[in-house]
């Protein structure tokens, strides 16, 4: 009976403990612009949320229609660092590498326009970078009533270009910036990258990367079929572009997504030796047979709204192939979403590139080698105390773990100087 007794007044104090709200929780409840949409179990964080921000579509007008932003909240101490990932379009909950590195808690954030986070009423109108940048400022400001620790900015690819566009705006609500990957582009055609392509890697890799696409525009009766059969195979609809145009742009995409993600060994690229399968291989792997598919460009219509009004992108250079190509005329307006009418303004990129080159303080930059990106990078005049860090032969996954010892210590010294923390090696 004394035993049964123990067991329960254990069970009882163990009831009370969760039943009880923690003081996060407590304080998230709180917040009149806070919604616990879930409760997320975790074996490296003490408390995991689903949360969605109340935020105005217009922030010029705070008063006006609103719609909900999702993060996701992964918390460790109060007093500990905070990292918030400034993510540039849908996003999952997921540990960011700067946050295993300092041990500390992290906010994911999706883009407003995507995912879980699109406003009602729908409108392009405020789909900008300055909105976006407000966003993130809402957050920043909320938490930091709970968090006393550093904050640290980072993201990905677009969602490194929005902690630029952040802090450009905001230059005082974080302590560091940490950037991965993310360019400044100055046009929907950027010429940066097509020259980026011509000099990048070895004259011997150019040109292998070259005859493989030569080779796929010469074998096209035999390789097209596949195109098609891969489309049933997998359910990819090419309406938007047409079947033979999106087959040419998929050659022509290879040279940059090769660049983008590969490793650089271009010894593995098929030749004219090779069969058809693999060749097959290669181009579904690094060209845009499934980027062209219309699932894939409908799924990310704002990123190509905010491309063709602020943002920028790149076309392609059909100069070198233009005895095979019959569709494509190297242009991406098939991109832009039916139901907008976009209109390219270069302006804030510029003085954004301005600003980070010569202004932006505590950036670490980090961009790929390879990585034609990083053609449009930021590039420092040596006018801030900010520090870019190129990964040789890198790729758009470039992370700070892919950089030599000796560099990762640059990066850890300067987080160390700029956050006043000790960082464990």
């Amino acid at each position: 009976m004394k035993k049964l007794n123990i067991i329960f007044i254990a069970l009882f104090i163990s009831f009370n403990l969760f039943a009880q709200d923690s003081d996060l929780i407590t304080w998230l409840k709180s917040q009149p612009d806070l919604e616990i949409a879930d409760t997320i179990v975790s074996d490296k964080y003490s408390e995991v949320y689903e949360i969605f921000v109340t935020q105005p579509i217009d922030h010029n007008n705070p008063d006006g229609p609103k719609f909900k932003e999702q993060i996701f909240l992964s918390h460790i101490d109060k007093d500990k660092p905070m990292i918030i990932e400034l993510d540039g379009y849908a996003v999952g909950n997921r540990p960011t590498e700067l946050a295993k590195i300092l041990d500390c808690n992290q906010i994911m954030v999706e883009h407003r326009y995507f995912g879980e986070s699109v406003p009602e009423p729908f409108d392009w109108k405020y789909l900008t970078i300055e909105q976006a940048a407000n966003d993130h400022h809402k957050i920043i400001e909320l938490f930091k009533q709970y968090y006393s620790g550093k904050w640290i900015t980072t993201g990905i690819s677009k969602g490194g270009s929005c902690v630029m566009f952040h802090s450009y705006f905001f230059p005082d609500d974080v302590d560091v910036a940490v950037p991965y990957v993310g360019p400044l582009n100055y046009s929907i055609d950027d010429n940066r990258v097509y020259e980026w392509i011509k000099s990048v890697s070895t004259p011997e890799c150019r040109e292998k990367v070259y005859n493989f696409q030569k080779l796929c525009f010469e074998k096209r009766d035999e390789l097209y079929p596949m195109f098609l059969k891969n489309a049933e195979n997998k359910k990819l609809t090419y309406d938007i572009v047409g079947n033979e145009k999106a087959y040419e742009y998929s050659v022509l995409e290879f040279s940059f997504a090769y660049w983008q993600w590969g490793d650089g060994d271009c010894s593995k690229i098929p030749d004219e030796n090779s069969t058809f399968d693999e060749i097959w291989d290669e181009l579904s792997n690094y060209g845009g047979v499934t980027y062209f598919d219309d699932a894939s460009i409908t799924g990310i219509y704002p990123f190509f709204y905010q491309c063709y009004t602020e943002f920028g992108y790149y076309a392609y250079d059909i100069t070198p192939f233009k005895e095979y190509i019959k569709y494509a005329d190297g242009q991406t307006s098939f991109f832009i979403p039916k139901d907008s009418n976009p209109k390219y303004d270069p302006r804030l990129l510029k003085k954004i590139n301005d600003w980070a080159s010569n202004k932006s303080k505590n950036f670490i930059y980090i961009y790929g080698g390879n990585d034609p990106w990083t053609s449009t990078g930021v590039c420092l005049t040596g006018k801030s105390n900010s520090i870019k860090m190129v990964c040789p032969n890198g790729s758009h996954g470039s992370r700070i773990k892919s950089f030599s010892k000796k560099d990762q210590e640059i990066i850890y010294s300067r987080l160390e100087d700029w956050l006043g923390i000790q960082i464990e090696r």
